[in-house]
């Protein structure tokens, strides 16, 4: 007769799934058992989803649009929102580590219902925006590769991209580790990229260190650039990514895994900085002197192959269709935090992913400029950013949120000056839009 087996003995008897194995290494990291790298490691993985929205189509497509139309003279604005990316990113992990709740739950908590409702329907309009983008992205890197429609290349992004959501189904881990093998094989192509088009380094130097803003148009596209790279909906996830993910017990825990965070921050949007100058450095060495006037990233691509070879225009689809992949992944899954934690609503992912996709079929469907839209929304998100900034400034400001992780004189002011450099520029694009005539010669 066989005998029965204890469930408690069969679960003691299972092998640790690969999330668990990771909490565990990251005790073993806070108890002192692991030192170097191999206490750093179980705790990368938050920073590197966050850093996949610094890199998707949107940045694409305003980076292909600068780096043609003005060379280099814009390089100065992907490198100011990478350092703002990096402090507002650091804040929002801060938050999540010592307080155990993401952004958009404080801001339930704290504000009054018609700003909460207010800022979540800025905060949806952000996160469709982000959508759209993705999907194009990678809507556009199918129909070009394999010469289908538009509308086919958007049902596959959508049906890949749900394919890889499942893997959340999980544990954090397994889709961390995916999420980096994306992040890794954009970083290669582009280093390929520079490889096969060497920029002009002293022109590059002064792009970086010399901020220039021709026309009205570099203004949206810095605007634009800056809506592509300081993401609404990263701020709002990076911070729900680290609830629970390793149980901390004191303040003391919480501040060395602060620092891991901080690391990774470093690393991840380091990286993602690299590729955006990447990007605008590419255009610029490539279509600059005689393709100025090139502004789609189907353009470019076809462009590619005349210019540089067969093997550029490939790996530029390549980092495409990584990016298009991966960022729409991590937008589905900033959509479900904000609306869940605003609204306490749950959807289930086949619904948010169906919300989701839908402004980017309507943008197909109507035969607009796939491209033009992109930029678009990267404007909107843009418009969208100063909503998580200020509540996240707010927030951790506040000692009675915070504790004595409240952030520092310092930090504050820095904080609050790279928050108002976000509203003036929105401000005097929205006065450029109006037909104001401004002094665009600084």
């Amino acid at each position: 007769m066989p005998i029965k087996q204890d469930p408690r003995m069969r679960a003691s008897l299972r092998r640790p799934s690969l999330s668990e194995r990771t909490t565990a290494a990251g005790r073993d990291s806070l108890d002192g058992r692991r030192r170097g790298i191999a206490a750093f490691l179980p705790f990368a993985g938050p920073a590197l989803i966050a850093s996949i929205a610094y890199m998707d189509p949107g940045n694409f497509a305003t980076n292909i649009q600068a780096g043609a139309r003005y060379g280099y003279s814009l390089l100065w604005v992907v490198l100011l929102a990478n350092l703002v990316a990096m402090l507002f990113q650091s804040l929002s992990a801060k938050l999540g580590i010592v307080t155990g709740q993401s952004l958009a739950s404080h801001c339930r908590a704290r504000f009054s219902r018609p700003t909460r409702l207010a800022m979540w329907a800025g905060s949806e309009l952000a996160a469709m925006a982000t959508d759209l983008a993705e999907f194009l992205g990678g809507a556009i890197g199918l129909s070009l590769l394999f010469q289908v429609s538009l509308m086919t290349g958007l049902v596959v992004t959508g049906l890949l991209t749900y394919i890889i959501l499942l893997l959340g189904q999980r544990g954090f881990r397994p889709l961390e580790l995916l999420i980096a093998g994306f992040v890794i094989l954009i970083g290669a192509c582009y280093a390929i990229e520079l490889v096969i088009a060497p920029p002009d380094w002293a022109a590059a130097a002064r792009g970086l260190t010399h901020p220039h803003l021709a026309d009205s148009g570099a203004l949206t596209l810095a605007v634009g650039i800056i809506g592509a790279t300081v993401m609404p909906h990263a701020i709002y996830l990076h911070s729900r990514l680290m609830i629970g993910r390793i149980p901390t017990h004191n303040d003391t825990e919480r501040r060395r895994v602060l620092r891991f965070s901080n690391r990774e921050v470093l690393l991840a949007l380091g990286l993602a900085g690299i590729v955006n100058l990447a990007m605008v450095a590419m255009a610029a060495t490539t279509f600059h002197p005689g393709h100025s006037d090139i502004a789609e990233i189907e353009t470019a691509y076809r462009t590619l192959t005349p210019l540089l070879g067969a093997a550029a225009s490939f790996v530029f689809m390549a980092s495409l269709l990584a990016s298009g992949f991966s960022s729409s992944v991590v937008g589905t899954m900033a959509g479900q935090t904000i609306m869940q934690d605003f609204l306490h609503l749950q959807t289930p992912l086949w619904l948010r992913r169906t919300l989701t996709m839908a402004p980017a079929f309507l943008v197909v469907g109507l035969g607009l400029n796939a491209t033009d839209s992109l930029v678009a929304s990267q404007v909107i998100l843009s418009l969208a950013l100063p909503i998580p900034m200020i509540a996240l400034l707010i927030l951790t400001n506040d000692p009675a949120v915070m504790g004595p992780f409240a952030n520092t004189r310092a930090l504050r002011h820095t904080a609050a000056a790279a928050a108002t450099l976000i509203l003036a520029l929105n401000i005097l694009l929205i006065l450029t839009a109006l037909g104001v005539e401004l002094p665009m010669t600084w």
